[in-house]
C-alpha cells in the first residue's frame, strides 16, 4: 500500500473506495463480480476519475473486514453481500460458513474507523438499515437497505 507523499499534490485529494464483498457458501448466489465491474467502469468514465482509487477484498470474514479498513484507510466503504435484518450483514467464518456481523459490532468498528478517515459507508445488502443506523452514530454518510434489493438494482 502506498501512502500519498506530502510533496505529491496530485494524490492528496484521492479518495479510496474499499469494496468488501461476501457471498458465503450456503447463501443465494449474488452477481458481485458484475456489480463491482459496473462500479469500476463507472468510475473510469467519470469526469473526476483521478480523484478515486478502487480497492477490493473478496470472501470477507469479520477479521478481514476490520483489517482491510485498517490496511487501506478508505474514505468510502462499500459492502456488497447478504443482509439478515437485525441479525446483521452476512460474512464468512473461519470454516467459510455464513456468519453474521451485527449492528453493535459494526457500530463499534466504525466508531474507530471514523477517526481514521471513513466518511461514507454503503451497505448493499438486503435489510441492512439496522446496521446503517448504528454506523450513522459515528459516520456522517451511511446508506443501508430497508428491504430486499436485487442484483440489477
Amino acid at each position: 500500500m502506498n501512502s500519498p507523499q506530502p510533496d505529491d499534490d496530485n494524490n492528496l485529494d484521492v479518495k479510496t473506495i474499499l469494496i468488501l464483498a461476501a457471498n458465503p457458501a450456503g447463501t443465494s448466489r449474488l452477481q458481485l463480480d458484475k456489480e463491482i465491474r459496473e462500479i469500476d467502469e463507472g468510475l473510469k468514465r467519470g469526469n473526476k476519475r483521478e480523484q478515486f482509487r478502487l480497492e477490493q477484498k473478496w470472501a470477507v470474514r469479520q477479521r478481514d473486514f476490520y483489517r482491510a479498513i485498517l490496511d487501506y484507510q478508505p474514505q468510502i466503504v462499500h459492502f456488497s453481500g447478504h443482509g439478515g435484518g437485525v441479525d446483521g450483514i452476512v460474512l464468512e467464518d473461519e470454516a467459510d460458513e455464513p456468519a453474521f456481523l451485527n449492528a453493535d459490532a459494526l457500530s463499534s468498528m466504525f466508531e474507530l474507523f471514523a477517526t481514521k478517515g471513513v466518511e461514507c459507508v454503503l451497505l448493499n445488502a438486503c435489510y441492512s438499515e439496522v446496521q446503517a443506523k448504528a454506523i450513522s452514530q459515528h459516520v456522517n454518510y451511511v446508506i443501508g437497505m430497508n428491504r430486499t434489493i436485487g442484483d440489477k438494482a
